[in-house]
């Protein structure tokens, strides 16, 4: 009887990639994946273990899958990803109900690790995740037109609060007639979008050439047939140089979405976080940007209630914000992790301040997002269509301004049918916040 395989992916966009790989090797031994739970023999849950709210997601989501093997509907209950890396006895010891374990190491075990969950057999699979596997097949689990495209692992910048490099191993890039081979490979199945991911996008080619790379690579990609957005994500501040910009000038299907992390502004804030660069430069690469790309949208994530922030510290960030006005932006409050040099600094800020302070940012960005919104209203956007949307009656999708999950949502209207995964244009008649709304003028998305 073949055995039914259930992939739960928590987590970041590199994970993903990683439950794909997973999914690619059991599909080749012959198993079957499923997308409802209740039809599987075996579950997999790839974890994150990055902060608080996401090691509370994997554990609650552990625990509900297990109530079904404690039912008889699920045979075997297997962990993997971030969380298994960072709380690898914890979790043999306090999760009986978990049949194995695989660690960031070792996500090419997960045919051992099935096999013996099946056989009875409680393993742990912890190889180091310096030599995890870079390359493999995957089954997406995206929708084929917009497929990320992973093209390092690991992360050498150490940030104070981030556990990320202890979870996942130096930084490595993968070899790049490796990713231009896997991305002809993805436009051939049918990717129209290609999201170019990596802890640290900028810093791709310096292991292995010497020297940054991720120009070369973009004009690889943007040259291959049928692909039609690269989008790329995680561009450091001091990495973010003119020559990759020269690059997305070049080629109109390097979009101009900017996804910077900066974190914050403050000088003493970055240096304590022991980010690269400070608030000059932050604010230099913005400006360049916004000269260079009038259509720029510049996404980023920003962190409160670090350390020893002040009011003034904060109070910077807030007006750095309110002037610049970036089009999409996260704001997080700070999560004291364990084995991270920010959790041992003085002057831990009380929760109820960092959620103070949070909140106060968000709402600021909303004004910004629901300004910036009312200012396509008229316009003609080129639009990505994701499908239909019962609730609302009418099809939805995404401009080059939105990436997947994290960005605006474009809701349109259209007499005629419109097939998911093609490009069509649509005038903006309203806006609120990241949600556009409009009406189809004609199919192919050309302005």
């Amino acid at each position: 009887m073949t055995v039914k395989i259930h992939m739960n992916s928590l987590g970041c966009a590199k994970n993903l990639v990683n439950s794909e790989q997973m999914l690619a090797l059991l599909r080749r031994e012959g198993m079957e994946i499923v997308d409802d739970l209740h039809k599987a023999d075996v579950a997999i849950v790839n974890t994150c273990g990055f902060i608080d709210e996401a090691k509370q997601e994997a554990i609650n989501t552990i625990l509900e899958e297990a109530r079904l093997k404690e039912e008889g509907q699920l045979k075997a209950l297997i962990a993997t990803g971030c969380l298994v890396e960072r709380y690898k006895e914890e979790i043999l010891k306090e999760l009986p109900e978990v049949d194995a374990i695989c660690g960031t190491g070792s996500y090419t075990d997960i045919v051992l690790a099935v096999k013996g969950a099946l056989a009875g057999r409680r393993q742990a699979y912890l190889g180091q995740s310096a030599q995890a596997a870079l390359e493999g097949d995957r089954q997406l689990l995206t929708k084929p037109y917009s497929a990320f495209l992973r093209i390092a692992e690991g992360c050498n910048n150490h940030c104070s609060y981030c556990i990320i490099p202890a979870l996942r191993g130096p930084f490595r890039s993968r070899p790049m007639e490796n990713i231009l081979e896997e991305a002809r490979s993805l436009a051939e199945k049918g990717a129209k979008e290609l999201l170019v991911i990596a802890q640290d996008t900028t810093r791709y080619g310096t292991d292995l050439y010497g020297k940054r790379m991720l120009p070369e690579l973009l004009e690889g990609l943007c040259q291959i047939p049928g692909v039609e957005w690269v989008r790329l994500h995680y561009l450091y501040p001091d990495e973010l140089d003119d020559e990759l910009l020269d690059v997305m000038e070049k080629y109109e299907n390097a979009i101009s979405y900017f996804d910077i992390p900066m974190q914050h502004i403050s000088d003493r804030v970055l240096s304590a976080m022991n980010r690269r660069g400070d608030g000059a430069l932050i604010r230099e690469r913005v400006e360049t940007i916004r000269r260079r790309f009038p259509k720029a949208v510049i996404r980023t994530s920003l962190i409160v209630g670090f350390p020893g922030e002040t009011e003034e510290e904060f109070d910077e960030l807030y007006r750095f914000l309110d002037e610049y006005k970036l089009e999409r932006a996260g704001v997080f409050a700070y999560s004291q992790e364990e084995g991270t040099v920010a959790a041992q600094m003085e002057n831990q800020i009380p929760e109820e301040e960092k959620r103070r302070r949070q909140e106060i940012l968000v709402e600021l960005q909303d004004a910004v997002m629901d300004q910036f919104s009312q200012t396509l209203v008229g316009t003609q956007q080129k639009v990505l269509c994701c499908g239909y949307d019962p609730e609302h009656e009418m099809y939805f999708g995404r401009t080059y301004m939105d990436s997947p999950d994290v960005d605006g949502i474009v809701y349109f209207y259209s007499e005629e049918p419109v097939e998911e995964g093609s490009f069509v244009t649509v005038e903006i008649e309203n806006g609120v916040g990241a949600e556009l709304y409009g009406e189809i003028v004609c199919e192919g998305g050309n302005l």
